[in-house]
């Protein structure tokens, strides 16, 4: 199967495309424009053998967000440009991390991080999408769209079960028109600061090494999952992911630990 790779920024992707085309290696282009070209730059599809080629001949290192086996996807990126907004808060958003998501390897998560600020847009937000978990303390606004679960921070979104590199552009050009969309009718929504709703604990309990270990003071890792749900336990209990064999869990698990407002922001995104 094929690996795919993303970019932080353009002058990356143009970077490895060269490098590619010089060493005459095959690989693919997935463009997201133009109908997702503000939440996204081109990424590069290829064989595993064109990839440990290209690691072996090419002495400058290309900056990327991350590697994940490649799908074709049957989504159609729109022909046309992405709507433009008189206040644009949310602006561009570049995908920083990608990685397979810990809940389920055959999807993937990523970080994007903004070039606008969409912190003054949550309570608005609050008060429409109900669904949501609205933290006003932490600055995060959590929402399931379908099964991935989405955090946005005022500079930066995480997705998680993404299907694709595709799906993941269209969920951020999706958030991108909908929290435009909402600031700019501000005036006619009264903001809700409230905290209404939790993410569902069994996407914390997916995200948990599963060992039922009993470390943490409760006899399952899903009845740990409900204590955080609830509020009664902090993520750093869970000594298998920040001291033992699962480390690599850590950063999809504070992920949705944040969501909740109870994951310490600085840890999160030192893992990011």
């Amino acid at each position: 199967m094929k690996v795919m790779t993303a970019f932080p920024r353009a002058s990356e992707f143009e970077k490895m495309r060269e490098a590619l085309t010089t060493l005459g290696l095959p690989f693919e282009i997935i463009d997201p424009s133009p109908g997702y070209s503000r939440v996204g730059c081109p990424a590069i599809a290829m064989e595993p053998e064109t990839r440990a080629a290209l690691a072996s001949a090419h002495a400058e290192k290309c900056i990327t967000a991350g590697w994940v086996e490649y799908r074709p996807t049957s989504i159609h990126i729109p022909a046309s440009p992405p709507p433009s907004f008189a206040e644009d808060i949310f602006v561009t958003a570049s995908i920083m991390v990608i990685a397979p998501c810990i809940a389920d390897e055959k999807k993937i998560r990523l970080v994007a991080h903004l070039s606008g600020d969409v912190g003054a847009a949550m309570p608005y937000l609050n008060t429409e999408m109900r669904e949501g978990c609205y933290n006003a303390d932490g600055e995060t606004f959590t929402f399931m769209d379908g099964y991935r679960m989405i955090t946005v921070y005022p500079r930066r979104i995480s997705i998680a079960k993404a299907d694709d590199i595709i799906d993941a552009w269209r969920t951020l050009e999706k958030i991108r028109c909908r929290i435009n969309d909402v600031y700019a009718r501000r005036a006619a929504i009264e903001p809700t600061y409230e905290m209404r709703k939790k993410p569902p604990a069994l996407e914390i309990y997916k995200r948990l090494p599963g060992t039922n270990c009993g470390i943490c003071g409760q006899k399952t890792c899903m009845a740990f999952a409900l204590s955080l749900w609830s509020g009664n336990a902090k993520p750093s209990q869970c000594m298998p992911i920040f001291e033992g064999d699962f480390s690599r869990l850590k950063a999809a698990f504070l992920e949705i630990c944040s969501g909740l407002g109870v994951a310490d922001t600085g840890m999160l995104f030192e893992e990011m």
